[in-house]
Parts: C-alpha cells; sequence; structure tokens
C-alpha cells in the first residue's frame, strides 16, 4: 500500500501523522511511503531522516492526496484537505465529527474510508489512540492553568502550590478518566488543593486507591459542581463521551460565580467543550475572558508539545496503521472489531452511531456495510 503523510496545516500544528520511525515500520512491512516535505521539521524530524527511513520526500499536498492509498494525520482534515479525498481512499486521523458538521458533509461527500483515532477501542472498552493525546493535554492543563493565573496574564496571582504559611490554590477537576488523571497528578505534584469529581463511584474508588489523600473525591451532581467551582482557583474540564458532543457540566451562571480572575481549562473543547462559555481558541490566541474568569480553550493543546505528543501518538497508532496497511482497510476492519469502532465515515454513509445522532444522518451499521 501507498502511504502518504502531508503536513499539518491547522494554526500552530507542529506535530506529524507519521514520524521517521513509524514510516520505516511500515516500510519494513513491505509499503511505500511519502511524506510532504519538512512536515517534520518543525519537531526535529528532516526530511534527511524520513530519506534514510525509505519514504520519499514530496514538495506539494496536492501530489501527497492524489498518489497516497492511505493519508495518516494527526489533526481532523480542513475543507481543502477533504475536496482532496476520492473514493476508496483510507483516512486515518482524529476526526471529532460529531461536533463538526461542515466536516462530516465533506467527508461523506468524498467517498472516503474515514477511521477515526478517538472512537477506536481496546478490550477494556478504553480509547487507546486517544489516551496518548489525553495524558498530554491532561498533564498541560495544570501548566497552562497555573501560567494563566499569574496577575500579569490576567489571573488572580494565586500560586497553586502556596507557600508555608499561605493557603495552596484549589484545582477542581471535573471527570476522572485519563485527562482528569493526568491533570490530578500534575496538580498533586505542585502541592495543589484538588477536588476531582466523577460519576463513576468505581472509578472514584480507583483514584482514591491511586492518590489516597492526596485529592479529595466527590461524586458529581449539579450541586457539587456549583458548589466546588465556585471556591475554585482553577476548573480543568475533561469530560468525553467517545465520537459525540461533550455536555456542558459548567454552565454560564457558574461561571458568573467564581473568584475574578481564577481560570478554567476546557480539554473537551475538541469535542465542543463541557463549559457553557467556551469556543475554541489557538496557541497563538490562547485565552479569552468571561464575568472575570479567564477561558483557555486550545482546540489542539497537545500541539504544544508536539515532539512529544507526535511520538506518543506513533507508538499508538502504529500496530493499527500496520494492519491497514498489511491487509487492507476493510479486511482489516472486519477482523477487529475495536479498529472497526473507528469506522466514522464509509464511501458516503455516516457508520458511526453518536456522529449520526449528533448531526441528523442516517446511521449504517459498520460491519453490516463493510460486508456488502
Amino acid at each position: 500500500m501507498l502511504i502518504g503523510v502531508p503536513r499539518e496545516i491547522k494554526n500552530h500544528e507542529y506535530r506529524v501523522g507519521l514520524t521517521p520511525a513509524g514510516a520505516r515500520e511500515l516500510i519494513s512491512n513491505g509499503h511505500d511511503v511519502i511524506v510532504e516535505s519538512d512536515c517534520g521539521a518543525a519537531i526535529g524530524f528532516d526530511n534527511a531522516q524520513y530519506t534514510r527511513a525509505g519514504a520519499r520526500i514530496i514538495e506539494t499536498p496536492q501530489e501527497i492526496f492524489a498518489q497516497a492509498e492511505m493519508i495518516i494525520k494527526v489533526k481532523e482534515p480542513q475543507p481543502d484537505e477533504c475536496r482532496m479525498l476520492r473514493k476508496g481512499q483510507v483516512l486515518f486521523t482524529y476526526l471529532h465529527l460529531a461536533a463538526d458538521p461542515d466536516q462530516t458533509r465533506l467527508l461523506v461527500e468524498s467517498g472516503a474510508t474515514c477511521i477515526a483515532y478517538e472512537t477506536v477501542t481496546d478490550v477494556r472498552g478504553a480509547l487507546p489512540l486517544l489516551a496518548p493525546m489525553s495524558e498530554v493535554a491532561g498533564r498541560m492543563s495544570i501548566q497552562e492553568g497555573a501560567h494563566y493565573l499569574v496577575k500579569a496574564e490576567g489571573g488572580s496571582g494565586v500560586l497553586l502550590g502556596g507557600v508555608p504559611g499561605v493557603a495552596p490554590g484549589k484545582v477542581l477537576i471535573i471527570g476522572g478518566g485519563v485527562v482528569g488523571t493526568n491533570a490530578a497528578k500534575m496538580a498533586v505534584g505542585l502541592g495543589a488543593d484538588v477536588v476531582l469529581l466523577d460519576r463513576s463511584l468505581t472509578r472514584l474508588r480507583e483514584l482514591d486507591d491511586i492518590f489516597g489523600n492526596g485529592i479529595k473525591t466527590a461524586y458529581s451532581t449539579v450541586d457539587a459542581i456549583n458548589h466546588y467551582s465556585s471556591n475554585a482557583d482553577l476548573v480543568i474540564g475533561g469530560v468525553l463521551i467517545p465520537g459525540a458532543a461533550a455536555p456542558k457540566l459548567l454552565t454560564r451562571e457558574h461561571i458568573a460565580k467564581m473568584k475574578p480572575g481564577s481560570v478554567v481549562v476546557d480539554v473537551a473543547i475538541d469535542q465542543g467543550g463541557c463549559f457553557e462559555t467556551s469556543r475554541p481558541t489557538t496557541h497563538e490566541d490562547p485565552i479569552y475572558v468571561v464575568d472575570g474568569v479567564v477561558h483557555y480553550c486550545v482546540a489542539n493543546m497537545p500541539g504544544g508539545y508536539a515532539r512529544t505528543s507526535t511520538i506518543a501518538l506513533n507508538n499508538a497508532t502504529m500496530p493499527f496503521a500496520v494492519a491497514l496497511a498489511n491487509k487492507g482497510a476493510e479486511q482489516a476492519m472486519l477482523e477487529d472489531k475495536h479498529l472497526l469502532n473507528g469506522l466514522n465515515v464509509y464511501r458516503g454513509k455516516v457508520t458511526y452511531k453518536a456522529v449520526g445522532d449528533a448531526l441528523g444522518y442516517e446511521f449504517h451499521d459498520p460491519k453490516a456495510t463493510l460486508s456488502r
């Protein structure tokens, strides 16, 4: 199979779909890899490294899309990229379609086979291709939140770790999954006063075992969110419903009751955000203020640590990319129900129920659709 890797074109997006090591892995399996010139140069993966791995350097994205049988990316394709896709071509990347009707329409019109990293599953029901970026974003959320608590950045001037004689800052983490757990690790490491909310008692027990008395856990209710958010210096939103739009758990009323200069970080913004006042921002212009509360809602947070994120993502995607290339997309998905769960759009049909429900498309069972 001929695999193509274009350069990412979203604002301040320096990650790349395939590292030189990943290219070598696919080539060692008998496949050909073409990469857009300098697609990884910003994070230390120059053309020479790809060439040594056996890949061919291509000058333009148009050539990549025209030639490749499978496109491997990081971020969801932009409109111009969607229009370059063709029937039967495989797209393997993050999609987040439930919150993006325009992209969904363009992918349906393309006729391509579109497999979303974020809905591929594993035997535990977890999301193995979302987890690496959730780990990065969760850890970043505390760093960014602490940064924007600095008075000169518009924050309240509260140091999360406090000092002897001064209480630490209060951090509220909504969601105890991968994002929330990694945010908690960083917040505890800084010495903050951490409360974590989740709706799974099983998960709260697991977190209690992990952190002991390093954090406080509470069952997530409207009252709990209202109480803890009004006292928080920093709120992290890390709630995910696989493939669907995130629920709005922190309302405009909650924001209005928060302390002036407090900070909210919405890690779920790629899925539409879990705060009512959230709207996507960029690394170039990451924050805005609503009712005196600083909002950090960067839509591609892990892109800020692009080298770490790229290597972590490639570690997770590589077994699936190899399977898709070795067996062909249809056969690989029919043999692996977890990879099949990643199929969101296939030859003009929406094959992921949460996307169909969110955007009003007819849902087509993916296995039945592939088997026809």
